[in-house]
This record gives C-alpha cells, structure tokens and sequence, in this order.
C-alpha cells in the first residue's frame, strides 16, 4: 500500500509540475489522489526537476558531440522552447498572474487573491513574462557558448542542477510558509508533507551537489537563499502566505536567478 501510495506521488509530481503526458503510459495518473498521496509528491519534486534538467541537456550535447555548426543562441533559444513546453508554462502562468495581482491589488490582501485567479493577462504580466524569458535566453546563450572548454563536465552538471535547485526551494516555502487558499490540492500538500524527509533530501542532495560542483554550488545555494528568503518575505507582506500561483513564479525566479549565477560563476 505504501509502495502503491509513493508510486501515485511520484506521478502526481509530475503532473502537478509539467505537461508531460504521463496519464497515456500510466493509468494511476487518471486517478484521484488522496490526501496521503498529495503530499508525498512534494518528495518528488527534485526528481522531476532532474528529468526536467536532463532533457534540457541533450540538444547541447548532440550539438556539441556531432559537430552541427549551431550558433550558442540558437541553442539557446531552442533549449529555452523545450524548457517552456515541458513544464506547460505552468509556472509562467503563476508568475504571470502575481505580476498582474501584485501590480493591481494596491497593496490589499484580498483584491491581490483575487485578481490571481483572474485569467486575463495585463501589462505587467506581459512585461514581466518577456523580461524573464529575455534573461533566461541570454544566460543560456552564456553558459552554452562555454561548452568545448576544459569545464565541460562542470557546465552540464550545473545546467542540470538549475531546475533540480528551483523545486528544490519550491518545497522550502510549502513547509516554511502557510498556504493562503481554502480546501484543494495546495491545502493537502502543505498539511500532509512529508517534512522530516523533505528536509532529510535536502541535506542528501545539497552534500551531492558540494562533492559534484564544489566551489560553485555554494555560490549556487547562497544566491537562492537569498532569492528565496526575498520571495518569502514579499509573499507574507502581501498576502500572509503562499499559492499555486506564487509558487509557480518562485519557481521560475529561482530558476532565473541560479542560471544567471552559472552564467556569472563559470565565465
């Protein structure tokens, strides 16, 4: 039974954060989670940032590995169209809205919930949706300019380990912040995460990380906490709490800004 109930997370995990169509191999995914369930995925997050990471990984060293003559934006771009395909632009959706909820809520708790769950997107949704995807594209264009180099090795590692860091913290502000909505999924995942091995894989894969990247890791993490603990901050003046949306944005913060950290870390 407990096999059976990790078995339904992990593809929970996967259908809670990408566009990955698991419910056409794995009829489990059609079913109902229970709430037991729902919050075992949260253990699963890093994992699918990994596979998420590793796919990202394979056009650069195809590229690299058979010689094709395709410019580092090129790369780039292409990488930055299967980044956003994977995950189903979920979480662009999430930032999209707490740019615009943020923007028009005036400061007020309840008019910011409420224009998140808006789905007309503003200008500030537009603008910040661009800017992000500018940014991302440019750092890309950076890191991947420095494959053929003596760091290769070094460079996909710390490629693979940007959206592994990303959900990585995305489970911090479950666990470290209170969920601001009623009954649904974001309830039972905060109320039955599974924390002492939510932070038990956390300190695994942050002492894998140190023997893998070493000296750039720690720069890695120190940025994101950062990042994270200016996220969290923002979220509890504004609303008191967390939501799927905000979630989503601090994902694809976190992502921005540990990618441009490699970018800056290796060049």
């Amino acid at each position: 039974m407990m096999l059976k109930q990790h078995y339904h997370a992990l593809i929970l995990a996967f259908q809670f954060l990408t566009r990955i169509p698991v419910y056409r191999v794995f009829t489990i995914a059609n079913t109902a989670p229970t709430e037991q369930v729902a919050g075992k995925a949260l253990l699963y997050y890093p994992l699918v940032g990994s596979v998420i990471g590793g796919c990202l990984l394979v056009l650069p060293w195809l590229v690299q590995y058979s010689g094709l003559g395709m410019s580092a934006g090129l790369q780039a771009g292409l990488v930055l169209v299967l980044w956003v395909w994977l995950t189903g632009a979920l979480h662009l959706d999430g930032l999209a809205d707490s740019a615009d909820a943020w923007l028009g809520g005036f400061g007020d708790k309840q008019r910011t919930l409420e224009l998140m769950k808006d789905p007309t997107c503003g200008p500030a949704a537009v603008v910040v949706l661009v800017l992000v995807l500018l940014v991302k594209w440019l750092a890309l264009t950076e890191v991947l300019g420095l494959l053929a180099g003596a760091s290769d090795g070094l460079i996909y590692m710390a490629l693979l380990w940007v959206p592994i860091l990303a959900r990585g913290q995305a489970m911090v502000l479950v666990l470290h912040t209170p969920y601001v909505r009623g009954q649904g999924l974001g309830t039972q995942l905060k109320n039955q995460a599974q924390s002492l091995w939510v932070w038990l894989q956390l300190l695994v894969l942050g002492l894998s990380a140190v023997v893998i990247l070493g000296l750039v890791f720690v720069v890695l993490i120190s940025v994101l906490v950062v990042g994270y603990w200016l996220m969290r901050r923002l979220m509890m003046q504004r609303i008191e709490g967390w939501t799927g949306d905000t979630a989503g944005a601090s994902i694809e913060i976190a992502e921005l800004i540990v990618l441009l950290a490699v970018a800056v870390c290796l060049n």
